[in-house]
């Protein structure tokens, strides 16, 4: 008869792993016990991507085959668990789980979180974010390798303003490249910046889009500047996908990137690359960048703003939220 539960030791806290030979990752036989030990294994890494910051859990108690439980709210938890208040852009509010600690991030795995998903401002300041983050994201007909090609058209452009961007593997077809920065501008104004960046390698790049609208994009490979709006998430740097492969968003030098395959990271993989080489991108932490001039572009751009995502409010200066084929003239 299987356990009913195990206990492990955490950074000197006891967390209990309940049904542990439950098989979450079908594909590769991959168990709920084997999710909380990765998280475990990978702990230095993923805590430096979660560290203080409001972080959204993606809850897949009975595996990746069962519909996923997308939570914001932080459910039930030991006192020792730590939550911060986030308010939405509907002006809701809510207590997010708040990172601090490798054992915290332990007991959400054994709640079922496969991905975590965090804010990229953190708790001292959530009005100012500290990260810029570039979501390369292929479309229908397009692929990781066109993905790959406009990465490095990204990484071009961030040499050449002095900032240094960390690129990790999405853990699906994508790629995201994070830039620490000064968390002295708003949301609105980060989201300026990551349009004026996106427009910028849409310029140099045949492959890369910024259109919001699915229908304007073609077969190409979409910069997802909105990942920028507040209460917008990406997936963390070494979190799981709910993927039968149980692969990883992996983070990986540019180096790397040049000829890695994603398929390479999974959640049997990923310990044993952590335990040799630590965290490639140890160093994101060590510089924040100045984002001016991204958005003295943004200003001198004619087109000015570009719409939100349909769950939010109507934003001052956004231009109609409506798909262009359906748009009824003006004037």
């Amino acid at each position: 008869m299987a356990s009913p539960y195990i206990e492990i030791e955490v950074g000197g806290r006891t967390v209990k792993v309940t049904n542990p030979d439950k098989v979450y990752f079908p594909e590769i036989g991959a168990t709920k016990r084997d999710l909380v030990e990765y998280y475990v294994s990978v702990g230095d890494g993923v805590l430096r991507a979660l560290r203080e910051r409001p972080t959204y859990l993606k809850r897949h108690p009975d595996g990746v085959g069962t519909e996923a439980i997308y939570q914001k709210r932080m459910p039930r938890h030991p006192d020792w668990i730590e939550t911060v208040t986030v308010r939405f852009p509907s002006g809701r509010t809510a207590d997010a789980f708040c990172p601090t600690e490798v054992a915290a991030i332990a007991w959400c795995a054994n709640l079922g979180t496969i991905d975590f998903h965090p804010w990229h401002a953190r708790r001292a300041d959530l009005d100012h974010p500290d990260e810029l983050r570039v979501d390369i994201d292929p479309q229908p007909g397009t692929s990781f390798e066109q993905a790959r090609t406009v990465a490095f058209t990204v990484k071009e452009i961030l040499d050449e303003l002095g900032m240094t961007g960390f690129p990790k593997t999405s853990g699906s077809r994508g790629i995201h490249v994070n830039v620490r920065i000064e968390p002295r501008w708003t949301f609105t104004e980060v989201r300026y910046a990551a349009i004026a960046l996106a427009r910028e390698v849409e310029r140099r790049s045949d492959l890369a889009t910024s259109a919001w609208w699915k229908e304007e994009r073609g077969e190409k490979v979409f910069i997802d500047y909105n990942q920028n709006a507040r209460d917008r998430t990406v997936v963390a740097a070494y979190s799981v996908r709910a993927r039968p492969d149980a692969r990883v968003s992996a983070p990986v030098t540019w180096e790397e990137l040049a000829g890695c395959d994603p398929r390479e990271f999974d959640i049997k993989t990923m310990p044993e690359r952590f335990a040799r080489l630590g965290d490639v991108q140890r160093a994101i932490d060590d510089r924040a960048h100045d984002i001016g001039t991204l958005l003295e572009w943004y200003d001198a751009d004619e087109r000015g703003d570009m719409p939100y995502p349909p769950n939010y409010p109507k934003m001052p200066g956004e231009p109609r939220r409506v798909q262009p084929s359906k748009a009824r003239p003006t004037g």
